[in-house]
């Protein structure tokens, strides 16, 4: 697998972001949907990676910057292709490790709390997220989950 820095010029990422987009809108109200488009992933706070084996696109992950400690994860997704095959706990280890080099010392993350989002919540808290409360500018919101750990 290779995961690489991604400027989401693609036409497979940028329908991989497109079908995590329609993923979230299917799954949760329009104002509990935190997910970031195209144009916010190439913000300057944001680096955005692509995971690919064989040539195929396997998944997308990135850390947006919230200040200079802290991180957040950001458009986690595996291609329906590769689900099951570890490609997302590739990724979130790339990011944590990614966050650490940048000298932050926490991620936060949100997440839906429905059946759908489940098995995210599993692998994040697999990898040490714990729950916690609303961060930065997110408010309490039944139809999400916050989760951080230390990195």
């Amino acid at each position: 697998m290779e995961i690489r820095v991604d400027d989401l010029s693609g036409a497979e990422t940028r329908a991989l972001v497109a079908r995590h987009l329609d993923g979230m809108r299917d799954a949760s109200p329009a104002d509990s949907v935190h997910a970031l488009g195209v144009e916010d992933l190439r913000g300057a706070a944001v680096t955005f990676w692509s995971a690919w084996i064989d040539g195929e696109l396997a998944g997308i992950g990135a850390l947006k910057r919230i200040d200079a400690d802290r991180g957040e994860l950001k458009s986690m997704r595996v291609h329906d292709d590769f689900r099951g095959t570890g490609v997302g706990r590739a990724l979130l280890r790339h990011i944590v490790v990614a966050a650490r080099e940048r000298g932050m010392t926490s991620l936060w993350l949100e997440t839906g709390s429905t059946a759908e989002f489940e098995p995210a919540q599993r692998l994040y808290a697999s990898e040490g997220f714990t729950l916690c409360g609303p961060f930065a500018d997110y408010a309490l919101d039944p139809h999400s989950v916050f989760m951080t750990r230390a990195v």
